[in-house]
């Protein structure tokens, strides 16, 4: 059974959402959310996910390799696969695929993660240089429990971006992680920070800062550097290099990524012919 102050956190958020899109109808307009004409935009490999929702109709698929250590404990993890799928206009479903944990050498626990759907909403009609977006997903009990832990795992999660001319740019997340299957520690909180610079037309690096706080226990804190190259407007190869900043974060987490999107896929199938 979900404890009851744990229900209340998560509604209230939920309602937070719902207020916001009862009193702003008019930041549904679809005309500034991208669209097939658009560059790929993707949710790695920062952690950082994009402000921006896939094209309506459109597919993609984001996959990467890591590979970590803590200590003399060394694994992996692959292929850390999300499908986004555009629904609507400024709305998407996306749904992470278990990925596989494997040790190297140490002691590690391996197994499979969970899936994870969710539902994805860029706020539109807001200034040029602002993005902004609302995430709701639930972690399934499908996956390994030694990897992912017990039980339903809801989050909520808001990432957001501004550019700021010449090629720079900001972004962050903020996301509530809610395991109320877990005894000790039934929610995290996680906040990111991320200075980006496209240094060509195919090229952007990024640096970011990470930190998960759970509501009991040691926190966690990362720097993160990568960055994404376009090999042409739907697909990107991208990599990342991150180091703990405390004794409780991995020493090291190194991975390489590749990204793809269909354009115009969803709802495109032939119409009836009509026959006279």
């Amino acid at each position: 059974m979900v404890p009851g102050f744990v229900l209340q956190r998560w509604r209230a958020s939920l309602c937070c959402v719902g207020l916001v899109l009862a009193l702003c109808p008019q930041m549904a307009e679809a005309g500034e959310c991208p669209s097939p004409q658009s560059e790929i935009a993707t949710d790695r490999p920062d952690v950082t996910n994009s402000s921006l929702v896939v094209p309506d109709r459109s597919i993609q698929i984001e996959n990467g390799l890591n590979t970590s250590g803590q200590s003399a404990a060394k694994g992996f993890d692959a292929s850390n696969s999300r499908l986004r799928f555009g629904v609507a206009p400024c709305l998407e479903v996306l749904v992470d695929i278990p990925s596989y944990v494997g040790r190297l050498t140490g002691s590690l626990d391996t197994g499979f993660t969970n899936i994870v759907p969710a539902v994805k909403w860029q706020v539109s009609g807001l200034p040029e240089p602002a993005n902004l977006s609302v995430v709701a997903g639930v972690g399934l009990p499908t996956g390994t429990p030694a990897i992912t832990g017990a039980g339903l795992q809801h989050y909520l999660q808001v990432p957001w971006s501004y550019e700021l001319g010449g090629g720079w740019g900001i972004s962050g997340m903020v996301t509530s992680f809610f395991r109320p299957s877990d005894l000790a520690n039934r929610q995290t909180s996680e906040a990111t920070f991320v200075i980006e610079r496209k240094v060509s037309e195919k090229l952007a690096l990024f640096a970011e800062y990470v930190s998960d706080t759970p509501s009991r226990g040691a926190s966690t804190a990362l720097l993160n550097v990568g960055g994404g190259y376009l090999l042409n407007r739907t697909e990107q190869i991208d990599f990342h290099l991150a180091f703990g900043l405390n004794r409780n974060s991995p020493d090291y987490i190194i991975g390489i990524g590749y990204s793809y999107r269909w354009d115009d896929v969803l709802g495109t199938a032939a119409q009836p012919r009509v026959r006279h």
